[in-house]
């Protein structure tokens, strides 16, 4: 299904949103033309987008945005269409009440994340200079409600055509940042880790560790067996991340060249599909990410697309920069730590689109709505309820439902129920 847009001027901008709202979330093929009389003479769904109106057809006001290049600071006013919040306030000529192309492009590019803040200690950008979290939306995938809407109104004034749908997926990842609590690290890293404990007086740990060591008991995060086994009674599709850092403050992670941290690897392979889980170093540091991406390819024997940041800041936009650098095709980074909900306002994947160079880049990003960072010190009622909200919110627009854990999730010390309930919860299929 084809859909055709005039526009007086076509630019990088416009063709990046316009794709991801019109082929990525409404399944249909947009055209544009700078000429009025193919326009007019055009007989399947069509708009326009521009500063004025041309006749009586579908029309979307311009407010400038994707007609400039760079970006500057500007004051956001969100306004309430028929129940969905919106920005960038039209006249009553437009047919929508706000710029849609606009405030989706605002959002998916991460507008804000390029002007001036101060960063906090995880998140890189602090949540509370969100416009989302400030209006009480980032719980809502407000780019594909406003698409969706948007839809309806073209189906009002093109009856006779049949608007495709698309389907909602959920997909669930294990990020494995420490492949073994405490086994196979050797004599120095386990005497120290010892005398740490025991100023801490965290005897349970220090047990924990020495029947661990002699192998009295399995080390508590070797739970990769009961993790597979889980998936595999739920028929579900399993994605793990290992990561591969070197030895440092940032990482207590086994060595990426022991054989059996390389034997877990190909095995989980046999089930899962594989990524790399990039280490603070390899965030910030292009040279660090080559040697992971090397480490990870020489063990796994196939060339890296997968990657994740979790516990870190996603460093935006460098880190993705140097990921579409290195041919990198699917990040899965783009959430929150400790809030459920859309950070860059979509439950939908989308390309990468460089405000510093106006271009957009080959590098998918896969939103995700949950990290296994807010279990921590938090009421899990209230988590487990968010979930099913956001889960029902994402099924409402047929969008994508993406949960990132830890195999930590699934270890002694923590409550393994927790986690495969919400995994469940995530992959429940529409009635």
């Amino acid at each position: 299904m084809e859909i055709l847009v005039y526009i007086p001027k076509e630019t990088s901008r416009i063709n990046f949103v316009f794709k991801h709202i019109c082929k990525r979330v409404l399944r249909l093929d947009v055209k544009f033309t700078t000429k009025v009389e193919p326009f007019i003479a055009f007989k399947g769904i069509k708009f326009s987008y521009a500063k004025k109106q041309l006749g009586k057809e579908v029309f979307v006001e311009q407010n400038g945005l994707l007609n400039e290049q760079g970006f500057s600071d500007m004051e956001i006013k969100v306004h309430d269409w028929d129940g969905t919040p919106c920005f960038f306030k039209t006249s009553s000529k437009s047919s929508i009440p706000f710029d849609i192309f606009s405030a989706s492009f605002y959002l998916l590019t991460r507008y804000e994340e390029y002007q001036p803040y101060v960063k906090d200690n995880k998140e890189g950008f602090p949540i509370e200079d969100s416009i989302a979290y400030q209006n009480d939306f980032i719980d809502r995938p407000v780019v594909d409600e406003w698409a969706l809407k948007f839809r309806g109104l073209l189906k009002e004034k093109f009856p006779k055509h049949l608007f495709p749908e698309r389907r909602s997926q959920q997909k669930s990842i294990i990020a494995v940042e420490e492949v073994f609590a405490y086994a196979q690290k050797g004599f120095v890293r386990q005497l120290g880790g010892f005398f740490k404990d025991l100023s801490r007086l965290q005897f349970k740990l220090i047990f924990k560790r020495i029947v661990s060591v002699i192998r009295y008991q399995s080390d508590p995060l070797n739970v990769y067996d009961d993790i597979v086994d889980f998936y595999k009674s739920n028929k579900l599709p399993m994605h793990f991340m290992f990561q591969l850092s070197n030895y440092s403050r940032y990482s207590k992670n086994l060595s990426y060249n022991r054989t059996t941290y390389q034997r877990i690897i190909k095995s989980i392979g046999d089930h899962a599909t594989l990524g790399l889980l990039l280490g603070f170093e390899a965030v910030h540091e292009q040279q660090m990410l080559i040697k992971e991406k090397k480490r990870w390819e020489q063990i796994v024997n196939e060339e890296l697309d997968n990657v994740l940041i979790k516990r870190h800041s996603i460093n935006f936009p460098d880190a993705y920069k140097t990921m579409e650098k290195l041919n990198l095709s699917s990040d899965f980074s783009m959430g929150y730590k400790k809030t459920l909900g859309f950070r860059a306002g979509t439950c939908t994947p989308f390309l990468f689109y460089d405000l510093d160079m106006e271009q957009l880049l080959p590098l998918t990003i896969y939103p995700s709505a949950f990290n296994s960072i807010a279990l921590e010190n938090s009421d899990i009622e209230d988590i487990i309820e968010q979930v099913r909200k956001i889960k029902r919110r994402t099924e409402e627009v047929n969008g994508f439902f993406l949960g990132i854990f830890e195999n930590k999730d699934f270890a002694d010390n923590f409550d393994d129920k927790i986690a495969k309930e919400i995994i469940q919860i995530i992959h429940e299929k529409k009635p």
